[in-house]
């Protein structure tokens, strides 16, 4: 890609509201979307509790934005961050915004980027409320883009359901759920009902007469309906390693006339 065509991105961050330890896997995942052209902190750098971001971010060149709490219980760092998310808006130069902060102050702020029709991506902890999850274009857990101790015992439990007998080899292997994980929460997937009614209703979207729907439709359906959604939260790099390891799914890889392969997903009612 060339550097004209990478997308360019505002990373603001909430200091009260985000883990100085978390900064090296944002940046990292900041990275696989576009160009993090300006980067700001906003806190009360007077105060010891932010101390442990002093050091990240001289590091990672991110520019601290001083804000005093002038009354108690007043958070003036929020309304410093929103002034200057709509100042860098209107300068035209962004492809969208990172807001790095667990606090649904925010969910206003996200709704009037998305509505200049900027994307806008979310980035915090699994306790973030759901109003500023759902304004987010996309939502991303903290805990599930860092790194995280389990063992490799945990990690080949997660699943142990073969492949489809339907995919051919090369299919298989780049579907194994057991090759890549980066697991944030250890669980068997097949459980989780929530997950199932949402990959269900993906697949009912973008199916066709005969039931089967392209992986891609699929793909492209859940983020528009919940925006925190992502197989790394289950363990899975990918989202088809995440459906062929789902009891009711089942996967088959068809040639297209262009040659190419597409995976087509069905679901199986009990």
């Amino acid at each position: 890609m060339q550097f004209s065509d990478t997308k360019r991105f505002a990373l603001l961050i909430d200091a009260d509201n985000a883990q100085a330890k978390s900064i090296d896997a944002v940046l990292t995942e900041a990275a696989r979307y576009g160009d993090t052209t300006s980067r700001r902190c906003y806190g009360d750098w007077t105060s010891q509790q932010l101390a442990p971001w002093k050091a990240v971010l001289n590091r990672h060149a991110i520019q601290p934005i001083q804000q005093f709490s002038y009354t108690t219980g007043k958070n003036a760092t929020d309304s410093a961050l929103i002034i200057d998310a709509m100042d860098l808006l209107y300068t035209g130069k962004f492809h969208g915004f990172f807001l790095v902060s667990s606090d649904s102050d925010f969910t206003k702020l996200a709704t009037r980027i998305r509505e200049s029709g900027l994307e806008v991506i979310g980035i915090g902890r699994r306790k973030t409320p759901e109003p500023f999850r759902a304004a987010c274009n996309k939502f991303i857990f903290t805990e599930t883009i860092m790194e995280d101790d389990v063992s490799v015992s945990e990690i080949n439990s997660v699943s142990d359901k073969p492949a489809i007998s339907k995919i051919s080899d090369s299919a298989a292997d780049e579907l194994k759920p057991s090759e890549q994980p980066q697991i944030s929460k250890v669980t068997n997937p097949s459980h989780d009902e929530s997950l199932k009614k949402l990959i269900k209703d993906a697949i009912e979207s973008a199916s066709e007469d005969d039931g089967w729907a392209n992986l891609g439709g699929v793909g492209s359906y859940i983020p528009r309906v919940d925006s925190s959604f992502d197989p790394r939260n289950y363990g899975f790099s990918k989202l088809g390693k995440l459906i062929t390891s789902l009891d009711y799914v089942r996967v088959e890889q068809r040639k297209m006339e262009t040659g190419h392969q597409n995976i087509y997903v069905q679901f199986q009612s009990p």
